[in-house]
């Protein structure tokens, strides 16, 4: 099944539906991220971030519900951000290497490198990753028996209501984001930028066709905006580690060099986010969702198709 909410059929199954396959997913993950956990606990986040934005876009629908399971999972995520931050930040350090090849010539940051490297095998080979992914485990499976619990308006034009909304208030929030990233500038604005940035995508996914722009276009547009946004956040996570007294990241020339990349990097990085963003976010949100609840009255209104009329949810 996909991640697309099909119109012509009740919410309340659609959403169950798409919710239990993520979540189910994102066990899936857990299940090998013993054995790969660089590559096993990003995807396992990112599904908990799909269900997240499902769970957002029909949070007025049942607020009780959404709410309470949006904290889970965001706790679950939370439980495993150290060791997927700790590999993101190797990654960060080679895609600064591929972008200023010049000044990285004669291995200029390898030391920085490889004192990142063991820090991300200490930290997936520590007692606290096995405690980690237990935890998020036991968590998701509870989340999977709930979502039998929940229960959202499945007529029509109460339903279309229901999706107008979700999507119009992360539209709101991406937007006063922007204004605080383009006024202020912190990490944390571009963060709240970026994290709205990504639901809005999944919206999209979830909303498929019924969305009034040409959504490929949008999509990738979006996309490419997480893309960029995710690399910043990078930036940032790696400059305050490096400005901590804790201990040296590496060579004294090396994370000096490293200083002056992430400057650079940064400046690249917010000037292309915010007008990224600002060709996005924009239009008014509450005219783009008139639309979208338009589209989706005139989808719920048709009938079924024949291969789900054993899909209803009573």
């Amino acid at each position: 099944m996909s991640f697309r909410i099909d119109p012509r059929l009740p919410l309340t199954g659609e959403v169950r539906r798409i919710l239990g396959e993520e979540i189910g997913k994102a066990l899936a993950h857990l299940a090998v991220a013993h054995d790969r956990p660089e590559q096993a606990l990003h995807k396992c986040r990112k599904r908990l971030k799909s269900a997240r934005a499902l769970l957002r876009l029909v949070h007025s629908g049942n607020e009780t519900f959404c709410q309470t399971e949006n904290q889970c999972y965001r706790q679950v995520a939370a439980l495993l951000a150290g060791p997927r931050e700790a590999t993101a930040l190797v990654e960060t350090i080679d895609r600064l290497a591929a972008a200023f090849p010049e000044q990285v010539a004669g291995g200029g940051l390898d030391s920085v490198r490889d004192r990142l490297i063991s820090r991300q095998h200490e930290i997936h080979a520590g007692a606290g990753l096995d405690a980690a992914i237990g935890a998020a485990t036991a968590a998701c499976e509870e989340g999977l028996v709930r979502i039998e619990r929940l229960l959202l308006p499945d007529l029509p034009e109460h339903a279309a209501d229901v999706l107008a909304d979700g999507a119009r208030k992360t539209l709101r929030r991406a937007r006063k984001a922007l204004d605080r990233a383009g006024s202020r500038g912190s990490p944390e604005d571009f963060h709240d930028l970026r994290k709205a940035a990504k639901t809005h995508s999944m919206h999209l996914s979830l909303l498929g066709r019924l969305w009034p722009t040409p959504i490929k276009v949008r999509r990738k547009a979006v996309d490419e905006l997480g893309e960029n946004l995710g690399e910043l956040h990078d930036v940032f996570v790696m400059r305050a580690l490096l400005e901590a007294d804790d201990e040296a990241l590496g060579e004294a020339q090396d994370t000096k060099l490293l200083g002056k990349l992430l400057k650079r990097s940064e400046k690249s990085l917010k000037k292309s986010c915010l007008a990224g963003a600002a060709e996005l976010f924009g239009d008014s949100p509450k005219r783009s969702t008139k639309k979208l609840a338009r589209n989706a009255r005139d989808d719920l209104a048709g009938p079924a198709p024949q291969e789900h009329a054993n899909a209803t949810v009573g």
